[in-house]
């Protein structure tokens, strides 16, 4: 029979479950202990909130699953939601924009057309959001935090490239291009052509020698930028404020030992960013990013608050952990019935009841098969003075119990 699941979506199994549950109870426990309060959003949001905000352009509208949402004879159009992050921006206008300082988190799928439907379109994220605070000190937070979340999750060999979506752009702005260039080569870096960029030219040398320098050097601390900064003293105020804000960031982090690579062209998808953009990167694919979006919730007619914040991708680190098998035989207990009369079926939920409460996993068994990686496994059979067997799996070794109580003190001292 031909496959019922629809193209590019995916079923999660109980092997994938434990990871994905696994990347959650992480997340969730330290997004907790830096003092954010989770959230969720509805699976559909207004079309206009991303297109307002720039984050679908005209060529990117294919790429979203968007239908009408009938309102009698009038209606707007809505999509399932393409991105974390806006969702929670809205949130937060909606709901919190009365608090100067917000810490958010969220567990959500998100939801992306890809042609073929070899590839999911249907995508997991971790992610945080920090509204509020200082200028360059949430950045750092964010960036900690996410790198905390994937040392406990015990991926190893991550790199984590940095760039800044304000540099790029006063980038564009030295090169004096008309307001459709511009919006065309913005279009290009964003779909990842940088070359682009290099082949533009200026009418000022020192700028192309600027970009030049900017694009081709992979820097590993905050020294490069410095030195950037002293090279070109007669660049653009924004391009100085953006290079300044970019130092005080890497230099905590040097100071912090939290290594990097400065890559200006690393930056993908820049379109609400306005400052530091970073993302993660293990087994040659992306694990995680995020950045700065100081302009997203005014877009929203929201205050004007600086944000950022940053997703970690749940399908990508899935594969690189290994599975962690469900532990039966410590602390599993199988009831079973002998018979499969009424009487006894009702005992073994009595039993299997009892347990719980008292905190022992319990499974039912009335198909009569072979026991095994159990620790304990108790047979009722309801015949008097002992109505119930247990075996102990671990030892080898059998007794008759009479009671519930008498079932739970060697099922707790075993």
């Amino acid at each position: 029979m031909k496959s019922q699941k629809c193209k590019g979506m995916q079923d999660l199994l109980p092997e994938d479950m434990l990871r994905f549950r696994r990347i959650e109870d992480v997340f969730r426990t330290c997004c907790l202990s830096w003092s954010y309060r989770e959230v969720r959003t509805p699976t559909l949001e207004y079309l206009h909130l991303f297109t307002a905000t720039g984050t679908l352009t005209p060529s990117m509208l294919s790429k979203v699953y968007s239908f009408l949402d009938w309102d009698g004879w009038s209606g707007e159009r809505v999509v399932l939601r393409p991105d974390g992050t806006i969702p929670v921006a809205r949130l937060y206008t909606d709901n919190l924009s009365g608090q100067e300082l917000a810490r958010l988190f969220y567990v959500t799928n998100i939801f992306a057309f890809e042609g073929t439907g070899k590839e999911n379109r249907e995508r997991w994220q971790c992610g945080a959001e920090f509204f509020g605070g200082a200028k360059f000190a949430p950045d750092v937070e964010i960036i900690l935090l996410a790198e905390e979340v994937i040392r406990r999750l015990g991926i190893s060999n991550v790199g984590l490239q940095l760039s800044h979506a304000g540099l790029v752009k006063a980038l564009l702005k030295e090169l004096k291009l008309s307001p459709g260039e511009e919006a065309k080569m913005t279009n290009r870096i964003l779909e990842g052509n940088w070359q682009a960029l290099t082949r533009a030219k200026s009418a000022n040398p020192e700028i192309d020698r600027l970009i030049a320098a900017l694009l081709d050097f992979k820097g590993k601390s905050s020294s490069f930028l410095h030195n950037i900064k002293a090279s070109f003293p007669k660049a653009s105020q924004g391009f100085k404020s953006s290079l300044e804000d970019l130092i005080n960031v890497t230099t905590v982090l040097d100071n912090l030992g939290c290594s990097y690579k400065i890559d200006i062209a690393a930056i993908h998808g820049f379109e609400y960013y306005t400052g530091v953009c970073f993302q993660f990167l293990a087994a040659g694919e992306s694990i995680g990013g995020g950045g700065r979006y100081d302009n997203l919730v005014p877009l929203m007619n929201g205050e004007d608050i600086p944000a950022c914040g940053f997703a970690l991708y749940v399908d990508p680190i899935m594969k690189l952990l290994p599975l962690e098998k469900e532990k039966k035989g410590e602390s599993e207990i199988l009831v079973k019935g002998k018979e499969l009369t009424p009487e006894i079926v009702e005992a073994c939920f009595t039993v299997a009841e009892s347990l719980r409460d008292a905190g022992h996993p319990a499974e039912l068994d009335f198909t009569g098969r072979e026991e095994s990686n159990y620790k304990w496994v108790i047979l009722v059979s309801g015949k008097e003075p002992s109505p119930f067997m247990l075996t102990d799996c671990i030892q080898g070794r059998q007794r008759d119990a009479a009671s519930m109580a008498e079932i739970l003190k060697v099922v707790g001292e075993g």
